[in-house]
């Protein structure tokens, strides 16, 4: 869990989906999730309406995101409608069709957790121009003459700043170990359905890229559909990742990085033909 909790931090998707789904099992919510254009693109499904409650659902989520506080994700779209059947696309599907595929979606902003940049925020009269720092229309120059900056008063500006920082770096660390004794607590009190992703060996890694390229390849020989050959091209483009990500020290590393490049240009073929069609 430590290890799920610090790659969900981290800003990894299927980590983050992993601790939000074991967090509303008992709303009998399931989650997807894609990060694209600087939004992470939240899919929530159940089996009725009544276990997507919009405020229910908006809460529980952002303060699970907040809890978290994954880098470098700061906006989320969240996406409501009836559990349907997997659907490797169906971000395309709900953003073509809005009004005919959702129950309601929601654009929240996380919170963010650094509080030395909202302790520290210039304000305007302390923004620089020309390259000169402004305080009062007057340039910050040493002058010991004019007495503008005492001693006193710069030491206790240096000391602040070091007692900010350090607070700001222990902040982070209690919080981070704070939802960790959460996650903790919770798995020993809780019963939660989904197993913890585990990652994948270089073996499995491999085994998955051959089986999707497999699946890939015969898909190929009766897609005529547009549709059809953007779902072959994404298989191909998680094939080649699978392969791409094979351990140097793997005995077939080197067949794994030949077939990582020869199913990217699958890929670049399928959706040449899924565009071909679109024309």
């Amino acid at each position: 869990m430590n290890d799920i909790a610090k790659q969900a931090h981290n800003g990894r998707v299927a980590a983050i989906i992993q601790i939000i789904n074991q967090q509303m099992t008992d709303l009998g919510v399931r989650t997807r999730a894609v990060f694209t254009n600087n939004v992470l693109q939240l899919l929530c499904e159940a089996k009725n309406p009544e276990s997507l409650d919009k405020s229910t659902i908006v809460t529980n989520i952002r303060e699970i995101l907040e809890s978290i506080s994954p880098r470098n994700i700061r906006r989320v779209r969240i996406n409501s409608r009836i559990l349907k059947e997997q659907q490797l696309l169906w971000l395309e599907n709900i953003t073509q069709d809005p009004e005919n595929q959702l129950l309601w979606s929601e654009d929240i902003i996380l919170k963010k957790p650094n509080i030395f940049k909202q302790c520290f925020k210039g304000s305007p009269s302390q923004n620089y121009t020309n390259n000169s720092p402004i305080f009062n229309n007057q340039p910050l120059i040493y002058q010991p003459e004019k007495r503008q900056f005492p001693l006193n008063l710069i030491v206790a500006v240096a000391v602040s700043l070091v007692l900010g920082l350090m607070g700001f770096f222990l902040y982070n660390e209690l919080q981070f170990q704070l939802f960790n004794a959460l996650q903790s607590n919770k798995k020993n009190n809780v019963e939660v359905s989904p197993s913890p992703v585990q990652p994948l060996s270089s073996k499995e890694q491999f085994t998955q890229g051959v089986k999707l390229a497999t699946e890939a390849a015969a898909e190929g020989k009766v897609a005529d559909t547009r549709q059809e050959w953007l779902e072959i091209a994404q298989k191909w483009q998680q094939a080649a990742d699978y392969m791409a990500e094979v351990s140097p020290d793997f005995e077939r590393y080197a067949t794994a990085q030949n077939r990582a490049a020869l199913y990217r240009r699958n890929q670049e073929q399928s959706q040449r033909k899924a565009d071909e069609l679109n024309n």
